[in-house]
């Protein structure tokens, strides 16, 4: 199907998935742009009406950097802040899918931009209606960079990292992977300090760091993985023992009942085991010699994930987060290198469809503790862990298949020849 790889079709789809997405973020139910319009340009408002800016002047849950296209959706005015952010998000979009599709004479990659936009489509409007479709379409654009130009990667991944925290894992993986990982290092290094001037000399002080400290005294979100049984458990006992209830504080819903406060506290703890436990999986995978191409996938796979498995939030918008890896999987496999990708591609696709399912347009029910989106959450979850499964298995695999490699050329090493 040559036509699918022409740039017609291609772009074509890329502006009626982006139209469709935006429409429905406009006028679609349950507010699906409720962060943009009420939060994030609250925050800009308050900025430039009363002088506070949140990361300066106040805690902030976001790293200092989102508040630069929260900024940029309000260039045409606050009445035209949500268009203005969709098509900021477009734009964003289309220099990462030109990456993806146009940077190179290989028209198989237009399989992956195709993937690209059904996960899109799939997900739903909160698939631009968040600072993480900022993030993403960056995080590509980096990781897609790793192997020609690590410098460039390395300060993209960076730019993402300062507007939320999650691309972190990305770096930590390719610093992991790849032999150029001082390389990377440095360079992070000098764009983080490069990003830290303007705010430091705006008086920011230690508040350029207070998104650490602000997510440590959240509760369980309803839609987290960790909160699945106290979801049930709010079912069960008709919100007796457990019940919903929204957090002023953090403006999100939670669920609260026995033990939800220790499950909360264990969360953050057992994050960074399962990330430092990961980490130390793929320095032993190159250790025993497994290539780049064939760790890096996988490895930022299983980081991704563990970020949204061992989390206590369990936004929607986490599920944007699996783009990156699998674009990057996808484009390995489809030029020659690395391990399929078709079962997490597969995979993350039916997470985001789920996803839509419930958020946002049935998230009231959700809230109501409605028995059948009760089992679609539990569903969704049960396949985050499942892909968390997979990724694990994949680095394991290729150790495995090294170290096969490898006792074979002792053996044929060892025969007398005749």
């Amino acid at each position: 199907m040559a036509w699918a790889s022409h740039p017609v079709p291609l772009w074509s789809a890329f502006v009626l998935v982006h139209f469709w997405l935006g429409m429905l973020g406009l006028y679609g139910p349950g507010l699906p742009l409720g962060d943009v319009t009420l939060i994030y340009r609250y925050w800009v408002q308050n900025g430039l009406d009363a002088g506070l800016w949140v990361g300066i002047d106040l805690d902030w849950v976001y790293p200092i950097l989102a508040l630069v296209p929260m900024l940029a959706a309000h260039v045409l005015g606050p009445d035209l802040y949500a268009s203005t952010w969709l098509s900021m998000v477009m734009l964003v979009d289309a220099v990462a899918f030109a990456a993806l599709t146009g940077a190179s004479r290989d028209r198989r990659l237009a399989i992956a931009g195709w993937w690209w936009l059904g996960f899109l489509l799939l997900l739903g409007p909160v698939a631009l209606g968040r600072i993480d479709s900022i993030t993403v379409p960056v995080a590509i654009m980096g990781v897609l960079a790793l192997a020609s130009a690590p410098r460039l990667a390395a300060v993209l991944l960076t730019v993402a990292t300062w507007i939320k925290v999650w691309p972190a894992a990305l770096i930590a993986a390719a610093m992991v992977a790849l032999r150029s990982r001082w390389r990377i290092a440095l360079a992070a290094a000098i764009a983080s300090l490069a990003i830290a001037v303007v705010p430091l000399a705006l008086g920011a002080g230690p508040r350029i760091l207070s998104f650490i400290g602000q997510q440590t005294g959240r509760g369980l979100q309803v839609e987290s993985i960790v909160g699945t049984f106290w979801m049930w458990d709010a079912f069960a006992s008709h919100s007796t023992r457990s019940l919903v209830y929204y957090d002023q504080a953090i403006l999100t819903f939670q669920v609260i009942g026995p033990g939800t406060v220790a499950a909360a506290g264990i969360t953050t703890p057992l994050l960074a085991i399962a990330a430092a436990a990961l980490l130390a999986l793929g320095w032993f995978a190159t250790r025993r010699g497994v290539p780049a191409t064939e760790l890096l996938p996988p490895l930022m796979l299983a980081l991704t994930t563990a970020l949204i498995v061992f989390n206590k939030v369990g936004s929607p918008q986490f599920v944007t987060w699996l783009a990156v890896p699998i674009v990057l999987g996808l484009v390995t496999r489809l030029t020659g290198r690395g391990r399929s990708f078709r079962t997490p591609a597969v995979l993350a696709l039916v997470i985001a469809g789920m996803t839509q399912l419930i958020y946002p347009y049935l998230y009231d029910q959700l809230l109501g503790l409605d028995f059948t989106l009760l089992l679609v959450l539990s569903a969704r979850n049960v396949l985050y862990i499942a892909l968390l499964a997979w990724a694990v298995v994949a680095v394991v695999d290729e150790i495995r298949e090294r170290g096969d490699i490898a006792a074979g050329r002792m053996a044929s090493s060892r025969e007398t020849p005749v």
